[in-house]
């Protein structure tokens, strides 16, 4: 078996086989080329994936920029190491601006309303939201039609400026701590109280495919949840299990999450 099928078998199980497939063709032309080839805007698993890539080819170093320092989505690079040239990323910055005395716009909505442009998820990066706009990192190849398409965001009219890469301002996450405790460690029971929902209804959130654990799709309700894991629901945010402090005397599991809103 190659090494290609082997690390796309390995990928199969947790249903990414086919970014695992797509990053191995960049790295295969990277080496042909005997330059350097650009993926999409990758979530930190999928950064994984392509480290786990380059770690196969003795030639090829890996790269990744997401427009600013702490990026959580970045675009990768397999250069060869033979390449004496500058690598370009082709990322472009964008700047949403709106009346925020009469409109209060989430990040969802700001999801929604490129999503409903036709742009793919995997063409844009961070978008770090301000007060009265947000800052958005985007492939080069449809900065252009943003800034010409994206005339509303919910019912808010914007305007939409491409700005210098430099001027981006790193991001201040809201975030708060939830203390609580929980009968067991189950993905729906934990992420139930994460986000501040029924067990019930988180149950259907993740059949419906909207739960990542550590940004990989969740397998189940009754996944087990473990310190460090992130788990993330569209369109709501992300919750991170800080710590899993010990049992009380009823026997149920005291926890300390952190929520991103």
């Amino acid at each position: 078996m190659s090494e290609r099928d082997k690390i796309i078998r390995y990928y199969r199980g947790s249903g990414d086989a086919e970014l695992a497939a797509k990053l191995i063709d960049l790295a295969d032309n990277a080496l042909r080329s005997r330059k350097y080839r650009v993926s999409e805007f990758l979530d930190p698993y999928g950064y994984s994936i392509a480290e786990t890539i380059a770690a196969h080819y003795e030639r090829l170093s890996l790269q990744g920029d997401g427009g600013y320092s702490g990026a959580e989505r970045v675009r990768v690079v397999f250069v060869d190491t033979d390449f004496p040239g500058k690598v370009d990323f082709g990322l472009v910055a964008l700047a949403v601006r709106w009346d925020d005395r009469y409109y209060e716009i989430a990040h969802r909505d700001i999801l929604g309303a490129l999503m409903s442009l036709g742009v793919k998820r995997e063409l844009f990066g961070d978008i770090i939201t301000k007060n009265n706009g947000c800052q958005i990192i985007v492939d080069s190849t449809i900065a252009n039609f943003i800034v010409q398409n994206l005339l509303k965001i919910a019912s808010a009219s914007v305007e939409v400026s491409v700005i210098e890469l430099s001027a981006i301002e790193p991001r201040e996450e809201k975030m708060k701590e939830i203390r609580s405790t929980v009968a067991s460690l189950r993905l729906d029971t934990v992420a139930a109280v994460g986000f501040g929902t029924s067990r019930t209804k988180m149950t259907s959130e993740i059949e419906a495919d909207k739960v990542k654990v550590n940004w990989q799709q969740a397998k189940s309700a009754s996944q087990s949840i473990n310190a460090g894991d992130i788990i993330s629901m569209r369109g709501r945010g992300r919750v991170e299990v800080c710590e899993i402090i010990g049992q009380t005397r009823k026997g149920r599991i005291s926890l300390l999450l952190r929520r991103f809103l």
